[in-house]
């Protein structure tokens, strides 16, 4: 922690004594959640949960961005999280600690106990030079690669489950990465992670480019002690839109590689109706029910646990300011899901009300009977 302060002081202050003029400028937002779970009786009574529980996510993000000379600048995302609830829940969680992308844990609890846990991070805090010829980044910062609109098997840092309604940021990672522009629509970036344990690192390179109105990127590199090499693209089909994305994971030997990919498209139906399908294939996942690996999702190392997915969702626009999305997502191998509906009014330029439910269906321990029916509201404040 120590050498990671001193670093950042460095960057601080070298431009200053270099005489460089400085710039800032401060947003952030202030969200509510309050959420009404309610879990089947059979997973209640195993692990020993009420079978209904209460709990309220309150956040502060505040994002200052400091300017330094000509093409320097320094992001820092800190966050205050808390959360009160009223029972034990395997899905009760706040954004916070250290991800296995992270190198330095950034979070603390102020407060943890009686069912109220207030905890503080930094998100995001690097610094970002560009130049003519590209741009670097130095420190924690989002790194969001693929093409997806539901699933990112490309996404190599910190993708997010998208039956997690109350997760709203991509946690950053600790890297060094670098961009060099090549054209007008291509570029080459490298990225270096670095991890603890000697020998474990995460390296990847990804080259982007458009082809006949596709963008197209492949990627390569070697991430969780495994090569990995993929692609994605996006571009138009008539009138809609489609895209794809998938990687391979080679193993330690012939029989513990696996791969993943998406194929989506989306189309504009009307000014108000827009719709989106997407089919997921996971070849990490696990055929046989028995065998899922349920404790790994809780924890955050996967996001799904079988193989093959379908979602298909949209979204109408009531009113200029009322939003309506209907979305279900399905494992097609054992027949579960969960179908989602929010809506979202913004009744000022800086102020959202919305609200939601989801509720899932499946046989005892099919992968979205695990997860229990919520019915929340949000209300989001930007300043």
């Amino acid at each position: 922690m120590k050498l990671l302060y001193k670093t950042w002081l460095i960057v601080l202050l070298v431009p200053v004594i270099a005489g460089a003029q400085i710039d800032y400028e401060v947003s952030g937002y202030v969200t509510d959640l309050p959420v009404y779970q309610k879990n089947n009786k059979t997973l209640s009574d195993l692990f020993s949960m009420d079978n209904e529980s209460y709990l309220n996510i309150n956040r502060i993000r505040i994002r200052p961005q400091i300017y330094i000379g000509d093409g320097g600048r320094i992001n820092i995302e800190y966050e205050i999280a808390s959360v009160y609830y009223n029972s034990f829940n395997l899905f009760n969680q706040v954004n916070g600690g250290t991800s296995n992308r992270q190198l330095f844990d950034l979070s603390w609890n102020s407060v943890d106990q009686d069912n109220f846990v207030l905890n503080h991070f930094i998100d995001r805090f690097y610094y970002r030079h560009g130049f003519s010829f590209g741009k670097i980044i130095i420190g924690r910062q989002r790194i969001s690669w693929g093409t997806g609109r539901i699933w990112n098997p490309t996404d190599l840092f910190n993708p997010i489950n998208p039956a997690n309604f109350s997760k709203l940021e991509k946690d950053g990672a600790d890297a060094v990465s670098f961009t060099y522009y090549l054209g007008s629509f291509t570029d080459l970036q490298l990225v270096y992670n670095p991890i603890k344990e000697k020998g474990k690192s995460n390296f990847g390179a990804r080259f982007r480019t458009n082809y006949k109105e596709f963008d197209v990127s492949l990627i390569a590199g070697r991430f969780d002690e495994r090569t990995v090499a993929g692609l994605d693209f996006a571009g138009n089909l008539f009138d809609a839109g489609i895209r794809g994305e998938g990687i391979f994971k080679f193993g330690k030997d012939d029989s513990d590689g696996y791969g993943k990919f998406i194929l989506g498209a989306d189309y504009q139906f009307t000014p108000e109706l827009y719709a989106l399908i997407e089919y997921q294939y996971n070849g990490e996942g696990k055929t046989d029910k028995l065998q899922y690996e349920f404790f790994r999702l809780i924890n955050g190392e996967i996001l799904n646990l079988n193989r093959n997915y379908f979602c298909v969702s949209g979204t109408y626009l009531l009113t200029p300011l009322l939003n309506l999305v209907l979305s279900g997502t399905f494992n097609l191998n054992d027949k579960s899901g969960y179908v989602s509906f929010t809506s979202t009014y913004s009744m000022l330029d800086n102020f959202d009300l919305g609200g939601g439910i989801q509720s899932s269906f499946g046989d005892d321990f099919t992968e979205y009977w695990y997860y229990p029916a919520s019915l929340y509201l949000k209300c989001d404040y930007y300043f």
